[in-house]
């Protein structure tokens, strides 16, 4: 570009490339560079096409010595008949075992597992990475040990709080069975936070942390800077029922819990395995699966500022084939399915990935097919994490740079003598 062009007119073009132009301009000038991988760049940064919205298909085979697929499929009207684009994890990604997905916000997605030499059987480290998949870069960061794992459990939540744009990693820990809640009066460290701008984890700006009763599933959406799970209360209220169904409420921004009633259907809908919460539309949506009738309802939250109420939108019903779960909705509002043939046995034929039409209830197939764990996350692109340095696993306040598993290995020992 003209050294004529002011600099500011240079910054305005700049602001206008794709993502992929972005991190390729970094090596035309100090300045350039300068900007693009500035913090207020980061921010303020949106892509050309705002509109355009990806889906992150991520494929478990089920055996250890296959590594995990991953492919992104842009999701326009030529779904599904357009191509999907197999993706290359950055290390950090590749090197995780056994690992789920915690969550997904603003073009990041968050990976959870057990690191070390033990991690096949949840004896190794906690592990969080974050990976921006637009740009192939990821952090990781250890998650604080639970004090006694026979007492207690942990999970984590994920999100990118709104007003700042930094992401959260949102850790909780609960009792494991209601019969320790008689002699447990405090749970250690119930809730903590850990922030990529901070590098560190602390408490949350709120202490109106969730009661010791609740139990959290692993079920967890970011909607409208708010980051859900579903969960149950344990508490004994009505005889003949040891626990109802919930939802409980994070605000990304004032670190609050908060309780959401579910509809009186779904409080006492038998086993929390066949309820699921999404994302459709920044709508908080609760997908409620029956497998004795093959079919998914679809309950949207409707929160008007002073009480939240939810209404059945529709229902997806698939006659010539298994469904096996509702897995992400797209842009356009249509779910992604899992289905399977009727008469397969799930756990040695494939299942496959489709697309289901409301209206119509048409089922278009993906044609992506497999034997394993399917996981579909929609996201758009983002320049978050370009400022932070590659291969960095942060742990105690400190950033250390890792280019090997086995130096990560060593790393988790060392630190875990500190």
């Amino acid at each position: 570009m003209s050294d004529n062009v002011p600099f500011e007119i240079q910054e305005e073009i700049i602001k206008r490339l794709p993502i992929k132009s972005l991190i390729r301009f970094r090596l035309v000038s100090k300045a350039w560079k300068s900007l693009i991988s500035s913090s207020a760049f980061i921010a303020d940064y949106s892509a050309p096409h705002p509109q355009l919205q990806h889906l992150l298909v991520r494929y478990d085979h089920g055996h250890v010595s296959t590594p995990t697929t991953y492919y992104s499929v842009v999701d326009d009207h030529t779904l599904p008949n357009n191509q999907r684009v197999s993706l290359t994890p950055p290390p950090l990604v590749n090197w995780l075992r056994h690992s789920i997905i915690t969550g997904s916000s603003r073009g990041l997605l968050c990976l959870h597992c057990f690191y070390g030499d033990d991690d096949r059987y949840g004896l190794g480290t906690r592990m969080a990475v974050i990976w921006n998949i637009s740009i192939r870069k990821a952090i990781a960061v250890v998650v604080p040990n639970v004090p006694d794992e026979e007492i207690y459990t942990t999970f984590t939540g994920f999100g990118v709080c709104p007003e700042t744009n930094d992401p959260k990693i949102v850790k909780i820990t609960e009792i494991n069975t209601w019969s320790d809640t008689e002699s447990v009066t405090l749970i250690p460290w119930q809730v903590e936070v850990f922030t990529v701008s901070s590098g560190v984890w602390r408490s949350p700006y709120s202490t109106n942390l969730p009661r010791k009763s609740i139990q959290f599933s692993c079920s967890q959406v970011v909607v409208d800077g708010f980051c859900y799970w579903l969960a149950t209360d344990r508490s004994t209220i009505d005889p003949g029922f040891e626990a109802y169904n919930l939802i409980i409420s994070f605000h990304m921004t004032r670190e609050e819990f908060t309780e959401v009633s579910l509809p009186e259907s779904l409080v006492y809908d038998g086993s929390i395995d066949y309820l699921n919460i999404s994302n459709l539309r920044e709508s908080l949506v609760v997908l409620d699966r029956n497998p004795e009738e093959n079919v998914c309802y679809v309950w949207s939250m409707k929160d008007d500022g002073v009480s939240k109420s939810f209404t059945k939108l529709f229902t997806i019903y698939s006659p010539d084939a298994t469904l096996l779960s509702v897995l992400e909705f797209r842009r356009s509002g249509e779910p992604v399915i899992e289905i399977a043939d009727n008469d397969a046995d799930p756990r040695y034929f494939p299942s496959m990935l489709a697309i289901y039409e409301p209206k119509s209830k048409h089922i278009s197939n993906l044609g992506i097919n497999g034997r394993g764990s399917f996981f579909v996350h929609s996201y758009k692109e983002t320049l978050l994490l370009l400022d932070q340095p590659d291969f960095t696993v942060y742990d105690k306040g400190k950033g250390y740079i890792v280019k090997q598993r086995a130096e990560i290995l060593s790393l988790l020992k060392h630190i875990s003598k500190v």
